[in-house]
């Protein structure tokens, strides 16, 4: 269950203290985490696969998987709206507090103790597809969820002025601002398009997610 915070207004999502500090991550300690992990990954596929013509379109594949899988998991997983009140408390703790407070930048990032464990699940099913190639595939989808988060800080935290970033933060905005039942999609708005879940309103209004 959510509470909220008497002292400084953010809002609490578990009772316990030590789950309440893992469930946060600032900019400073994603950015150490995966500043880490990026070149562990990369020296593991050099160790076990090697660097061959196979890497560049491995690690862009798995930039791509990531990118259907960005849209896919928000759209459908972390709007998902369901009776059962397990689910959706869930839900809630992996996503709905971020509409309730959006602008939160320790809420901003999915924290290592979501992020690493479906990580490294995500890097055994790659393994097991692909052998040891399957780390370059991999590299490349973890690459992108690197990416992604830190665009997705960015539109809630940063002015964003670039023509490129400008045009991702007015995206995701509207999703927040106009409907939750689109622009899904934060890295590129091709996937809202090509799937016709596009918003071009930022007025809100009533859904049906």
């Amino acid at each position: 269950m959510a509470l909220h915070n008497d002292q400084s207004g953010a809002l609490r999502l578990f009772r316990s203290e030590a789950l309440e500090r893992l469930s946060v991550v600032s900019l400073t300690a994603f950015c150490a985490t995966w500043a880490v992990a990026l070149p562990v990954i990369a020296f593991v596929g050099l160790s076990t696969a090697g660097f061959d013509l196979l890497v560049a379109p491995l690690f862009c594949a798995g930039v791509l998987v990531w990118s259907l899988f960005e849209y896919a998991m928000h759209r459908f997983a972390f709007h998902w709206s369901s009776e059962v009140a397990f689910v959706r408390s869930a839900v809630f703790v992996l996503h709905g507090n971020h509409h309730v407070n959006s602008n939160d930048p320790l809420r901003n990032l999915m924290p290592p103790i979501v992020s690493i464990p479906i990580a490294a699940a995500v890097w055994g099913l790659c393994v097991l597809a692909l052998g040891a190639s399957g780390t370059w595939l991999f590299l490349g989808f973890i690459s992108g969820y690197v990416f992604y988060d830190v665009i997705h800080f960015g539109c809630h935290q940063w002015p964003m002025k670039g023509r490129i970033a400008n045009v991702l933060k007015r995206h995701h905005m509207r999703h927040h601002h106009g409907s939750e039942a689109g622009n899904f999609a934060i890295t590129t708005p091709l996937w809202d398009k090509l799937f016709g879940s596009t918003i071009k309103s930022q007025r809100k209004r009533s859904t049906a997610s």
